[in-house]
C-alpha cells in the first residue's frame, strides 16, 4: 500500500474515532455499593453519584468505601464499553488489532 493509500486509512481511523467517541458520551454505566449508585459515561467521565439509602450518611468510611468502590466499577463498566466500541474501528486496520 502505497502512502496516500496509508494517509486515506488514517484518515477513517481518526473519522471513525470521533464517531465512536461522541456514540460513548451518550452512553452511560452505573454500579451500586452499599446504598450508593454511580453513573459514568463511556468516556469514563462521572456523570453522578446518588445516596440511596441515607442511613449511610452516618458512617463517613463506610459512605467514602461504597462511592470509591461504586466508582471503580462503573468505571471499569465504561473501560469495557470503550474497549468494544473501539475494537470494531481498530479491527479493520492492520497493526492495530487488524488482520495484517
Amino acid at each position: 500500500m502505497g502512502m496516500l493509500g496509508q494517509l486515506g486509512d488514517m484518515y477513517k481511523l481518526q473519522k471513525e474515532a470521533k464517531k465512536i467517541k461522541k456514540e460513548l458520551a451518550k452512553i452511560y454505566v452505573f454500579a451500586e455499593s452499599d446504598g450508593v449508585k454511580v453513573t459514568v459515561s463511556g468516556e469514563q467521565e462521572m456523570i453522578s453519584v446518588e445516596i440511596l439509602d441515607d442511613a449511610i450518611l452516618s458512617d463517613k468510611k463506610k459512605l467514602e468505601r461504597s462511592i470509591l468502590d461504586a466508582t471503580n466499577r462503573a468505571t471499569k463498566k465504561a473501560q469495557q464499553v470503550s474497549a468494544e466500541k473501539m475494537k470494531s474501528v481498530m479491527g479493520g486496520f492492520p497493526g492495530l488489532g487488524g488482520p495484517q
